[in-house]
């Protein structure tokens, strides 16, 4: 195995159970035993896991979203596909607001040089569209302010949904933590869920960055129904009657 197909086996085993050995690892992984023991440096130093002697042990409690370290090791083929398509959806000199999470960061990556004016809700989404193209060019970013969540680098707070709302935005891209079609765009906790509103709010245009995992995602606290999107970039695929509940909200669905 490659280094980032070990780190995501590694992260995939300590999701489905509490703690692991690094003879567990080695013999999952195929690799030696000084390998596992640096990898599982690495990824304690993300925040993916916490080293334990001998292993590993999982920092994914009953019931708990994983941490910010360990989502942005899975899925990633599906959301640089993702960003790709959302990237497509936005024209040149728009003003932009990006929600935070790993899919919004690999969102960041492909805007990395386009002539926008861009609001990233995380340090992770900010640094990644800080890039410069070949050319030099790079995304006029402006930032929101309020407080910093730990792991997650998110923007949060009443400072930064006030700044939020004193702007208007062309498009606003959500990477909900949750949906369904009975509530719509979800999150986990209050104050991101007033932060996705704000930039909501915001936008003459919501676009929606959800892989299929988050149509059967766990999440309490309500942003917004599906009245509100105007467009869903997402890798699931929908049934008839699926497909007829969107067209009754008149959200357009781009297939990845």
């Amino acid at each position: 195995m490659k280094t980032d197909e070990r780190h995501r086996a590694i992260a995939d085993i300590l999701r489905r159970q509490s703690e692991a050995s690094v003879e567990e690892l080695m013999q999952a992984c195929g690799a030696s035993g000084p390998t596992i023991r640096r990898d599982l440096e690495v990824l304690a130093g993300h925040g993916v896991l916490r080293r334990v002697h001998g292993g590993a042990r999982s920092l994914i409690g009953q019931g708990q979203n994983p941490g910010y370290g360990q989502r942005e090791l899975e899925d990633r083929d599906t959301k640089k596909r993702i960003a790709t398509a959302v990237a497509g959806l936005l024209a040149d000199r728009e003003h932009v607001w990006l929600d935070s999470g790993s899919t919004a960061t690999e969102v960041a990556r492909a805007l990395a040089g386009r002539d926008l004016t861009l609001m990233p809700m995380s340090l992770q989404a900010l640094n990644a569209a800080a890039e410069h193209d070949a050319s030099g060019s790079r995304a006029s970013l402006l930032l929101p302010g309020g407080s910093v969540i730990p792991g997650e680098l998110a923007f949060r707070g009443p400072l930064a949904e006030s700044n939020i709302r004193s702007l208007r935005f062309d498009t606003a891209v959500l990477t909900p933590c949750a949906v369904d079609f009975r509530d719509g765009l979800l999150a986990h906790d209050l104050d991101d869920a007033a932060v996705k509103k704000a930039g909501l709010e915001s936008a003459a245009r919501v676009v929606v960055a959800a892989s299929a995992g988050k149509w059967q995602a766990a999440a309490r606290v309500l942003v917004s129904g599906l009245d509100r999107v105007d467009v869903i970039v997402t890798d699931r695929k929908f049934s008839a009657p699926e497909k007829s509940q969107l067209e009754n909200y008149s959200v357009e669905v781009v297939s990845v």
